[in-house]
């Protein structure tokens, strides 16, 4: 053994491990007397291939390689496979920016950051890699989504988007920037086009119900319970005569939908979408409403944005009933109300809604009140003042509190009891009825984007010549290849200019015929990925080792994917389910949410009113004598600059920290056992130069160590087997440890694992005269708890040290499968235990006493120990007090 060299260490081991291809996993593996070993399934999300790796990636799949070593080791049948999330909008940026097609640049980068990862000692099976833009991967979308079309899962309808007039494209809801396009800076319009749904709302109260019974963290099932967003209420009518070429538009009813029927009798007014059939009837002949309405679609449509925008509305001049006392309710366009929302029109009640408050103070509408406190005592309790139109209330919306007045026969009752009277009164009208609704949307699939999975749809036919129509794509033809040599210029999508893909012939009536040329939401590629890993080389869509793998047993990725991405996984999977290709529910058994990766920000504000990020690594610290930063400046020229904070790790910031750097540097050991150790899983890591380093000081000292018993490791078959008291000391601690390790191992809290092996690692350097059998079992047992965290170092030790052929005249193997190191119980049983000695409540030193003493015996041994003999110097103590199995307190 030489001086540590992590550069030699980790290609070695690593070129050991890919020659042997100990990845490699198996369906249905065995142990050596013939029984199947449990199955466990840890997965990492697929990454972007965005060119580099950085340290979330680092971190994410370092968790998830931790728990699949100690796993494998554990017998346990261990799946960790990884692949490529390569379709998407940077790509087609890249594209732009460098004149190159998005495959180029997708695939360029998919090799680099593989070979990051495998430098990272990742003990991933990259037999069963995947990238999402492969033909062989996709065409299962376009089967799936053929299947969902002949089950009425997937419809087409028209949709309201953002749409970018100079880049010719629908702009994800993150992609327009105070009304404009992020890339173009056009003003963004709302606009009416086509597109395919997936039914998801169908599935809404079965993703409601099977949260509950996931391991998953509590805030995420909240996140999606909101998202998907359960309402009770009453979906009812407002009657109205108005009529368009002679007959009523919506048959004469202008429903909508509330969770507060109760204050039914308070509604002033009734706010429709710009885009309701009243609005545009009424625009017709209003020059300022059709102007308005035309400002209103180069808003946003993103309900976020809606809520914190300022509420304009423009009366309609029409008005329609009220659907219990005939009164006339006038109607008003409001730049709030989604058309894509339930009936794209609500109840205006100013009384008892703030948004609604507010709108009718800024119109003059009137304002009445239908709910009051019940009793003065719960007035006095929320410091509630008299009702008032002139500014608003919390009270005013409370339902807990409350009673209807002001409503004629309604009057006293409850909210829940008038919402109740409500829906059976308008349900006699037939008016109304109650409903259950969802915040949820059906999910819209359609991009008007290049880079991603084709649909599968031909269009014969058009308005001038009717045709078949929408017509599926053949089984047999798929998968609809997308062309890999397209270059994007930001003027659309280019499909639509390659007559190769675009011209095809219908497959009903065999005419020319177009395909389409909308791609699908990138979400689609990630919802069942995870599936196709079991199988990647199947001849259909799941086989039968989908069943032997999932569902999954460990899923880890970031908080950012909690709503979107689980959501339309667990869809995608009940779908699988119902179409017959799968036994399972959800997906996903349990669910880590690691944390983000922290790093200090520095900046320097530009003339032209800019803020330049700069890199951490390029900035020197002043500090005071407490280590404290006093101020910053740049190391290219000396100048000052501002510390802007500890923020995530990002490219917006400028903070990151290569990967590839760290390893070349430290090593990948180095890496992985920062990572760890700086936090526990689920919580933010913050990024620690010292950190990093001190990381490295104790793999050197590791190596030290195992070096300098070597010759103890390689002989231990000639020592005697008797135990001497250091021996069973010596054992006791690292058995202590070893416990708690393996309980922090099955809580995943490998932060504290990390702590453990630093002070196996120190109990191991303080002990002294150890026989050869018990440093042989104490080395041993900190390698193999150790490994998972940092393999390549642990992997050379574990041979150089003999241990693939020596423990005690038993193999062990090579590390990889090793069997996991059980604590020995008798280990802990100690025939002496050491008592802290204190006098007048101050740390004196320590003695030894029998471990079953009583306190007489406890007290008479400490009287008799020399230190607290040469205090007393013949006094008798006042005091004398034992806390068994802790301490002995003299007062003197």
């Amino acid at each position: 053994m030489s001086q540590y060299d992590h550069r030699l260490v980790e290609s070695e081991v690593r070129q050991k491990w890919q020659d042997a291809q100990v990845y490699r996993v198996e369906e249905n593996a065995k142990n050596p007397d013939g029984s199947l070993k449990p199955k466990f399934y840890a997965c990492s999300m697929l990454p972007y291939p965005s060119g580099k790796l950085h340290m979330g990636h680092v971190r994410n799949y370092t968790i998830n390689d931790v728990m699949a070593r100690q796993l494998r080791m554990q017998g346990f049948n261990v799946l960790m496979p990884m692949g490529w999330d390569a379709f998407g909008m940077p790509a087609e940026n890249a594209a732009i920016n460098n004149q190159v097609p998005p495959a180029q640049w997708t695939y360029a980068n998919i090799e680099y950051m593989k070979k990051q990862m495998m430098a990272m000692g990742l003990s991933i099976d990259w037999s069963r890699e995947i990238a999402t833009c492969s033909p062989d991967y996709y065409r299962w979308n376009q089967w799936l989504f053929l299947k969902m079309l002949e089950k009425g899962i997937a419809y087409r309808k028209t949709q309201v988007v953002n749409w970018d007039p100079i880049d010719q494209t629908v702009l994800a809801n993150e992609q327009v920037i105070d009304g404009r396009g992020w890339r173009s800076g056009a003003i963004v319009e709302k606009r009416e086009i086509p597109g395919y749904y997936l039914n998801i709302t169908a599935y809404a109260e079965e993703l409601l119900n099977d949260l509950e019974p996931l391991g998953w963290p509590e805030r995420v099932k909240i996140m999606q319970q909101n998202w998907i967003g359960k309402s009770f209420g009453v979906r009812f009518a407002f009657p109205h005569e108005i009529e368009e070429g002679g007959t009523r538009i919506q048959d004469g009813k202008l429903y909508v939908f509330t969770t507060r029927a109760d204050t039914i009798m308070g509604a002033t007014f009734v706010a429709v979408a710009p885009e309701h059939p009243l609005a545009t009837y009424a625009a017709k002949n209003n020059p300022e409403l059709e102007a308005f309405i035309e400002k209103c679609k180069k808003g946003s449509v993103i309900e976020a944005d809606l809520a914190t925008q300022e509420k304009e509305g423009l009366p309609t001049g029409l008005t329609v009933q009220h659907p219990l006392t005939g009164k006339a309710i006038p109607v008003w366009v409001g730049n709030y109300v989604l058309m894509s929302y339930g009936d794209g029109a609500v109840m205006g009640v100013p009384a008892h809604d703030e948004r609604d408050f507010a709108f009718a103070l800024k119109y003059d509408l009137p304002i009445e009140q239908v709910v009051g406190l019940n009793n003065p005592e719960k007035a006095e309790a929320l410091k509630a003042k008299p009702f008032t139109t002139e500014h608003w209330q919390e009270w005013y919306a409370d339902k807990e509190n409350t009673v209807v007045i002001n409503s004629g026969r309604y009057d006293g009752l409850t909210v829940a009891e008038a919402i109740l009277a409500v829906a059976s009164d308008l349900e006699k009208l037939e008016l109304g009825a109650k409903k259950t609704t969802y915040r949820l949307r059906d999910w819209g699939i359609s991009r008007q984007r290049y880079w991603g999975t084709p649909i599968p749809i031909i269009h014969c036919g058009d308005s001038q010549t009717p045709g078949c129509g929408e017509v599926p794509v053949p089984e047999a033809d798929l998968p609809v290849v997308l062309p890999e040599d397209c270059v994007p210029d930001g003027s659309g999508n280019p499909l639509n200019k390659r007559t190769d893909f675009l011209n095809c012939v219908c497959p009903k009536c065999g005419k020319p015929a177009r395909r389409e040329t909308d791609t699908m939401d990138t979400f689609v590629d990630s919802s069942w990925y995870f599936m196709r890993y079991t199988g990647p080389d199947a001849q259909q869509m799941v086989d039968s080792r989908n069943e032997y793998w999932m569902p999954m047993d460990q899923y880890i990725g970031g908080i950012e994917h909690a709503i979107l991405h689980l959501l339309y996984a667990r869809f995608w999977t009940k779908v699988m389910r119902d179409l017959g290709l799968i036994s399972f529910n959800e997906p996903f058994k349990n669910l880590l949410t690691q944390g983000m990766v922290l790093n200090e920000t520095y900046y320097r504000d530009l003339p032209n009113g800019r803020r330049e990020w700069i890199n951490p690594a390029d900035v020197d610290l002043t500090l005071d004598e407490k280590g404290r930063p006093q101020g910053a400046t740049l190391k290219s020229d000396g100048l000052p600059v501002e510390i802007g904070g500890v923020e995530k790790m990002a490219k917006s910031k400028n903070n990151g920290i290569d990967p590839q750097t760290l390893i070349d540097l430290y090593g990948a050991d180095t890496s992985r056992l920062f990572t760890m150790f700086a936090a526990p899983p689920e919580q933010q890591l913050e990024w620690s130069e010292t950190g990093v380093e001190g990381a490295a000081r104790f793999l050197r000292r590791l190596w030290n160590f195992a070096d300098a018993n070597q010759a103890i490791c390689q002989n231990a078959n000639q020592a005697p087997n008797d135990l001497t008291k250091a021996d069973q000391a010596l054992r006791f601690e690292i058995h202590t440890i070893l416990k708690q390790a393996n309980f922090d191992y099955s809580r995943m809290q490998y932060n504290t694992v990390v702590s453990a092996c630093m002070k196996m690692l120190n109990t191991l350097e303080q002990s002294a005269e150890i026989s050869p059998r018990v440093m042989v079992e104490s080395i041993s047992i900190l390698l193999r708890i150790l490994y998972p965290i940092v393999p390549h170092i642990t992997q050379q030790l574990w041979t150089d040290l003999g241990f693939e052929q020596v423990n005690q005249n038993a193999t062990l193997g090579p590390l990889l499968d090793a069997p996991w190191p059980a604590v020995d119980e008798s280990a802990l049983v100690q025939n002496e235990i050491k008592l802290m000695l204190q006098v007048n409540g101050k740390l004196r030193g320590d003695f030894l006493v029998p471990a079953e003493s009583s306190k007489e015996q406890i007290e008479s041994i400490a009287m008799a120990t020399p230190t607290l003999q040469k205090l007393l110097d013949g006094a008798t103590p006042k005091k004398v007090i034992v806390v068994p199995g802790r301490l002995v307190n003299v007062v003197i």
